[in-house]
């Protein structure tokens, strides 16, 4: 089954063919950074402008990469829930109009299901249910129990500010650029990690509850007192702080919930020292760790036509007039999470 798989939740424009929920045949992505970058964030207008004046050539460039065309296609899948709404209604106008030209069926997918899937792109190994999956990216950071296509049980979220974001408003500070977490990943390769003590939040309650916002507030704090500080030390110990919370708690719910699969997605998942670090820990207590390629961390097509293939199987296509929401619950029992500001 090919599936064409359309996002446009945030500032990447991203399209893909996938064959069988596995196979990436293609996966093309514009990113909007340099649009975005003089705003310090991104901004829903341009992102949306963005995406209108991309999407047709990022559709042409997926279909050429896969080798096929429209009349080959079997399905149509986007994000329609979960995210910036003017950049959700560019992906699934483009989808709406797909699926009536072709006559094929249109498939919705929460933006977040679609990272839950990324791991299972472009791998031969199918992970088993149920499994635990760290979602971590710029609007959101959650803990999720997937027990079978569609169904999830939350373990933990975020109380208040998300990884991503943190990393996004730190960087911002330092004047860094957007997006903040690879800037502070490349300077913190020559600081030392010990070199400021920053709290970890909630890090030794038992539950799978995170907290980032006191950590960011102690982090500008500390930028603010010293302009001359060394930045590498101070972002070495900054993302080892984020890094220690992430892997502890994961670790943690994995071993309350006999989980021992363990999989990371979402754009942090980029980050280096913490799939390093989770992959140690996970090996100390004989868990199995899953990452995606890196091209499929970040917002991408492919991740959503993946996730299509699986659902699609479950509940059917969605009507014509499928809705666009900027925030919704998750999965069959409508997990309601916290999400970062920017997607309100």
């Amino acid at each position: 089954m090919l599936i064409l798989g359309i996002d446009t939740s945030c500032d990447d424009t991203g399209a893909a063919v996938v064959r069988d929920g596995h196979e990436v045949l293609s996966n093309v992505i514009a990113s909007q950074y340099k649009a975005h970058d003089r705003f310090g964030g991104v901004v829903p207008v341009i992102a949306a402008r963005e995406h209108t004046a991309k999407i047709s050539f990022i559709l042409e460039s997926a279909l050429e990469e896969a080798g096929i065309s429209f009349t080959d296609l079997d399905a149509v899948a986007v994000s329609h829930h979960q995210g910036l709404l003017l950049a959700l209604v560019v992906g699934v106008s483009a989808a709406k109009s797909i699926a009536l030209a072709c006559n094929i069926p249109l498939i919705g997918i929460h933006h977040l299901e679609g990272h839950i899937y990324s791991n299972l792109m472009g791998r031969s190994k199918v992970l088993k249910f149920p499994f635990l999956c760290l979602t971590v990216a710029g609007g959101h950071t959650l803990l999720l129990k997937v027990a079978s296509h569609g169904t999830y049980e939350l373990l933990g979220h975020t109380r208040d500010d998300a990884a991503g974001e943190v990393f996004d408003k730190v960087a911002r500070h330092l004047g860094l650029g957007h997006p903040g977490g690879a800037a502070i990943e490349k300077l913190a390769e020559n600081g030392d990690p010990e070199a400021y003590n920053f709290p970890r939040p909630l890090i030794n309650r038992t539950d799978g509850e995170f907290s980032f916002s006191g950590l960011k507030t102690a982090v500008i704090a500390a930028i603010d007192r010293d302009p001359n500080l060394n930045k590498a030390d101070l972002c070495a110990s900054f993302q080892q702080a984020v890094v220690d919370l992430l892997v502890s708690k994961t670790i943690r719910m994995a071993g309350e919930h006999q989980l021992r699969q363990i999989t990371l997605a979402g754009g942090v998942a980029l980050n280096s020292p913490l799939r390093t670090a989770l992959r140690h820990a996970a090996d100390d207590y004989g868990y199995q760790i899953f990452t995606p390629r890196d091209d499929l961390c970040m917002d991408n097509g492919a991740m959503v036509a993946g996730a299509a293939y699986f659902l699609y199987k479950e509940r059917g296509p969605n009507p014509i007039g499928i809705d666009t929401r900027a925030n919704a619950p998750l999965g069959s029992k409508g997990i309601r999470y916290r999400h970062d500001s920017k997607y309100r």
